[in-house]
């Protein structure tokens, strides 16, 4: 609900003045409870509450498709380690960047918003959250360009600030650019940072998963911090460890005991199929098997991905495989089938490419106890952030 600037002495203007609805206040207090820190908590708390005003107001009056990128799910292990929100709507990315502070003399962005190539925004938006008060106010906006040509870097504490005499204060100007200039990005080109090599990843992760580094991305330097939490499956990896979660990827212990709640609440379960046994002649001789099921949406189709465990003396050769969700129905020609190693290396036969129109698309590997593997799919589903299936 919007509120009247005109009520709020302090304000602009042009500021737009948001409630905050009890509910989503009550809310985001107990998703706050689930953070390793006091201090990450209520990081999240502040990043909860601007998500659950703007985020509306950008649908009903801007962006009608806009959306949290990656997806909801990803937040909080961004939440724990970094301030700010990810929103994207026909490609342009904007960065919400929630504080609390009552000095706007400045607009304060994380560096990993504006030089991590595939975090980077092409609009910034500043925004004031005051809890007690129960309201947010979108003071301001910048482009890329501006915060990065204009701003100052801070190598304290990782930040690209901007000077609010250079903040564009009327949000309705974006509005309005948007309108006129639908496919404009303001963002420029980003160096991609060096590669992390799995196992200084790994060592990078149990070291920063202690809890009492509070500060997790002043604790390294920034090109293998950016190179981390970059990695969907080794962000998510930090944030669970440092809720002293134990692992919720592995593919076995799903298999065993039940798809991981975390799993689960991305689209993972579990499904029992009824195998023909070798030379079986009556039902009564057929295997059921479970294998493990996630549902995708692809060109605005929904697809099936399986993982279908294959014994074969005494290993297992796991199948990943791609369906079309409806009977009958094929997978277009273009599409790709790819798995990667942890650190997202290729190997020999790690892809499937439909050339034409197939009915599956499958790739079968041999991997041993606790190796990682990342699966993508071209073109690429929606809400897709990267995952480490630990075998």
């Amino acid at each position: 609900m919007t509120a009247n600037a005109a009520l709020f002495t302090f304000a602009s203007p042009t500021d737009l003045i948001l409630e905050i609805p009890a509910n989503v206040q009550n809310q985001a207090y107990i998703h706050s409870q689930s953070f390793s820190h006091p201090s990450s908590g209520y990081q999240a708390y502040l990043n909860e509450l601007c998500l659950n005003v703007v985020l509306p107001w950008l649908q009903a009056d801007f962006a009608p498709q806009a959306k949290v990128s990656p997806s909801i799910n990803a937040l909080a292990s961004f939440w724990e380690l970094v301030n700010g929100t990810a929103i994207v709507s026909d490609g342009i990315r904007f960065i919400l960047v929630p504080s609390e502070a009552m000095d706007l003399s400045e607009l304060r962005v994380p560096q990993e918003w504006v030089d991590v190539s595939s975090l980077a925004g092409d609009y910034y938006l500043a925004v004031q959250v005051e809890p007690d008060e129960a309201y947010v106010r979108v003071w301001g906006y910048c482009s890329y360009e501006q915060l990065k040509n204009q701003g100052s870097y801070d190598a304290s504490d990782r930040t690209y600030s901007l000077d609010a005499t250079d903040v564009i204060s009327d949000i309705n100007v974006l509005t309005v650019a948007r309108q006129l200039c639908p496919q404009e990005s303001s963002q420029r080109a980003i160096a991609q940072l060096p590669a992390l090599p799995q196992e200084q990843a790994q060592n990078l992760i149990a070291r920063l998963a202690n809890p009492e580094i509070i500060t997790p991305r002043l604790a390294i330097p920034f090109q293998l911090w950016g190179a981390l939490i970059e990695h969907g499956g080794w962000r998510q990896s930090l944030y669970q460890r440092r809720l002293g979660l134990p692992e919720q990827w592995s593919v076995m212990q799903w298999l065993q005991n039940g798809v991981s709640q975390l799993a689960e609440n991305i689209g993972w379960g579990s499904l029992n199929l009824q195998l023909s046994a070798a030379g079986a002649r009556s039902v009564e001789e057929t295997q059921p098997q479970t294998i493990l099921s996630r549902q995708l949406a692809i060109a605005g189709q929904t697809y099936e991905l399986r993982i279908i465990p294959q014994t074969e003396e005494e290993s297992i050769i796991w199948r990943f495989e791609l369906r079309n969700a409806a009977v009958g129905a094929a997978i277009p020609g273009g599409f790709k089938l790819r798995l990667l190693t942890e650190d997202l290396q290729s190997f020999p036969n790690n892809e499937d490419i439909a050339i034409t129109a197939v009915e599956q698309l499958f790739v079968e590997v041999a991997l041993e106890p606790g190796e990682g593997i990342v699966w993508e799919i071209e073109p690429k589903s929606e809400n897709y952030d990267r995952e480490i299936l630990r075998f």
